[in-house]
């Protein structure tokens, strides 16, 4: 079987040598968000963006329309739902709904994989956007991005698995190499889509307890947190030091979703997303 070190060196060279795609944004999404970022962007000018795919567009307004963000009139159009949730959020959102299509497989074996891989993403995402809501200085959208982007190095690992079939037989092994990979090459994909620092360390750091970003929250504390409620049975890593817990307020054996509100968010959203 070959060796970490080896698959390692491997990947890093295919990609350098462009062997292996990296995961790529829908176009749709990429432009959401970059117009987003220019202050003349208007909300008819966001919304024939999205309007061109009409996957998303459907999604959109499912989005517009349930429990989470709905108000007291229907929103039966796109650009309703970009007046109604501001632009800022919608480049949350679409950036968040396009990132299904990503996890996507070309076999039965990866594709249990990745639909479990973005399960527990999805649930990662719910718990950050409910953990944000108490920390002003965080946006909940913004959170759950970054939940459900967090470990998107999985991606060209598992990919590039597939060519050993001796590794993907090994599960437990398979899980040792992603584990330790991931946060590499997570940050250099963030990076490729030209995400925010702030994003970027979250693909780096959220395995490591012993990350300290500064004296207050940021992504990084949040989606540790939220890691740490979702994968309960994983006790390969020791969170009851971590900063992130004192940041949050939260003792690490605190159960987040039984705080009041939370089960209900987290709920939804997995509706919204699953």
């Amino acid at each position: 079987m070959i060796t970490q070190e080896a698959f390692a060196s491997e990947l890093e060279q295919a990609i350098q040598q462009n062997r292996i795609t990296l995961p790529t944004l829908p176009e749709v999404a990429l432009r959401v968000r970059d117009a987003v970022e220019q202050d003349n962007s208007t909300a008819t000018k966001i919304a024939e963006m999205v309007a061109t795919d009409a996957a998303l567009s459907a999604r959109l307004l499912q989005v517009a329309n349930s429990p989470l963000y709905r108000g007291r009139v229907t929103i039966e159009s796109i650009q309703m739902a970009v007046t109604r949730l501001g632009n800022k959020l919608v480049r949350s959102l679409v950036v968040s709904l396009a990132m299904k299509q990503i996890f996507q497989a070309t076999s039965d074996v990866l594709d249990r994989r990745l639909r479990a891989l973005w399960e527990q993403s999805v649930q990662i995402a719910a718990i950050s956007r409910a953990l944000a809501q108490t920390l002003p200085h965080l946006d909940r959208e913004q959170a759950m991005l970054a939940g459900l982007i967090h470990n998107i190095g999985s991606l060209p690992i598992l990919t590039m698995a597939e060519s050993y079939p001796d590794l993907m037989r090994d599960p437990r092994q398979l899980d040792a190499y992603v584990k330790a990979l991931n946060p590499r090459i997570g940050g250099v994909i963030l990076r490729t889509w030209g995400f925010s620092d702030s994003l970027v360390k979250v693909a780096e750091h959220y395995q490591d307890p012993h990350y300290d970003g500064g004296l207050a929250a940021d992504y990084v504390d949040v989606v540790q947190v939220a890691r740490a409620q979702t994968l309960e049975g994983d006790d390969s890593i020791d969170w009851s030091e971590a900063p992130a817990f004192r940041k949050l307020g939260l003792e690490p054996e605190v159960e987040v979703i039984e705080i009041e509100g939370v089960a209900d968010d987290v709920d939804q959203m997995k509706a919204l997303f699953l």
